[in-house]
């Protein structure tokens, strides 16, 4: 029999964010979560997001990305401000498209990294009568994520 401890998988927290109340929420629980299981960093992550119905041109479609790149900053500035009391490391990832594949994206992105990382996505639940009808990021992260989701109420 060894003495020796196995090494602990370092846990990765993708957590979508958008600055609404159930983000705020899967962001304090991803934080709360690490703080009692080291080793592990947060990515909060924002996807910026089009609608397909919007055609825009060329010039149209610069200033929307140059608004996206300030609205990226505001949500940097919201999530380090819910994480300030929090020492758990994380980083921030700003991303276009479609947000359950960005979101499975950047899991997979990680993955490919070659770590021993535990990887999971954490979102919060909507609250829009909408998604529950035509299908929120959570039901399409559940049902095509390579990674374990955690859906924060």
């Amino acid at each position: 029999m060894s003495a020796e401890t196995p090494a602990v998988s370092e846990l990765h927290l993708i957590v979508g964010f958008d600055g609404s109340p159930p983000a705020i929420r899967a962001l304090d629980t991803a934080a709360r979560m690490l703080s009692v299981r080291p080793p592990g960093r947060i990515t909060v992550a924002w996807v910026a997001h089009l609608s397909g119905a919007v055609e825009l041109s060329a010039d149209a479609t610069s200033i929307v990305e140059s608004d996206f790149g300030q609205l990226a900053e505001e949500i940097r500035a919201e999530a380090a401000k819910c994480l300030a009391s929090s020492e758990v490391p994380w980083d921030f990832s700003w991303r276009q498209g479609l947000i359950a594949q960005e979101l499975i994206a950047a899991a997979e992105s990680i993955q490919a990294a070659g770590t021993d990382d535990v990887v999971v996505i954490l979102v919060g639940s909507s609250s829009s009568a909408m998604h529950r009808v035509v299908g929120a990021v959570a039901v399409t992260l559940a049902r095509h994520s390579p990674v374990p989701i955690t859906v924060v109420p």
